[in-house]
């Protein structure tokens, strides 16, 4: 039996992971960006991603991966079962590709947007069918962390939800659905903490690594909140604490001027090589 296609638009690290977990669980993806050298990179990153599923046991040794198509062309979508929109947290560019794909694909095509902040009532103003379209939030590598969020918004239909539901169960992630708003839960919580945690180095209150240390240590996060933003992207970070302070006026939302710097010195975390920290391969 053919398994449905899914298409990704966007080969960043989040398509590039998306791809990763997609496509190891069986699943066909045609992977879109309007960079040729980007789809490269993703083409690349998928197959080592896979190997490091199968050796940390996020995927079984013996999995045979889906075929993974990569395009430069948009029209490429229109035969997908389900589309799902990885592209950076702008609101102009999720725009222009939620407009141009929702006018390519069927009908009751579920049109998913991986935002970490945009509310999906506002994005439903972009889309053909309000009703097709939803949230999810993957966590950054998706191939090994097994919880998502998913967004509903205030007109995203039933048969929507489940369909959704229904490509998370057949991928092995577990799903949590929650209601549309602002930063939805994960980055409400998460991005501010972290805008917290620039901001307490930027004082000279504790170096780095001491910040880290003592909310893994006493806190319990697992790697840390700087760590974290490296993980994230620091531009990805602050493109996301950006729409959040425009939605919501919260201070604690506007972002620092350590990660403002970082930025604009193109250190960006782990995929330029350095951010918080140093790391050997970019």
């Amino acid at each position: 039996m053919d398994q449905p296609l899914i298409a990704i638009v966007g080969a960043g690290v989040m398509g590039t992971g998306i791809s990763t977990l997609v496509t190891g669980h069986g699943l066909p993806v045609v992977l879109v960006d309007v960079d040729k050298d980007a789809l490269d990179r993703a083409a690349a990153a998928t197959a080592l991603g896979l190997r490091h599923a199968q050796l940390t046991g996020a995927l079984p040794p013996a999995t045979t991966p889906a075929p993974l198509r990569t395009t430069l062309a948009l029209e490429d979508v229109a035969d997908a079962a389900v589309v799902i929109e990885a592209v950076t947290e702008l609101p102009e560019k999720k725009a222009d590709v939620l407009t141009t794909v929702s006018a390519l694909v069927r009908p009751a095509t579920p049109l998913i947007s991986n935002t970490s902040g945009i509310p999906i009532d506002e994005m439903a103003a972009w889309v053909r069918r309000p009703g097709d379209l939803i949230g999810t939030h993957f966590m950054n590598p998706a191939y090994l962390i097994s919880m998502v969020e998913v967004i509903r918004g205030p007109q995203t239909t039933d048969t929507t939800v489940d369909a959704v539901l229904d490509l998370l169960t057949r991928i092995r992630r577990r799903a949590v659905v929650v209601n549309d708003a602002p930063g939805f839960v994960t980055s409400r919580l998460l991005h501010p903490m972290i805008n917290d945690a620039a901001n307490v180095v930027a004082a000279g209150t504790a170096t780095v690594e001491d910040v880290d240390t003592l909310m893994q240590g006493c806190l319990g996060h697992p790697t840390g909140p700087l760590r974290t933003a490296d993980l994230i992207g620091i531009d990805n970070l602050v493109d996301a604490l950006e729409a959040l302070y425009a939605r919501t006026g919260d201070e604690r939302c506007r972002p620092s001027e350590l990660l403002l710097d970082k930025v604009r010195q193109g250190e960006l975390g782990r995929k330029s090589g350095r951010g918080f920290y140093t790391y050997s391969e970019a």
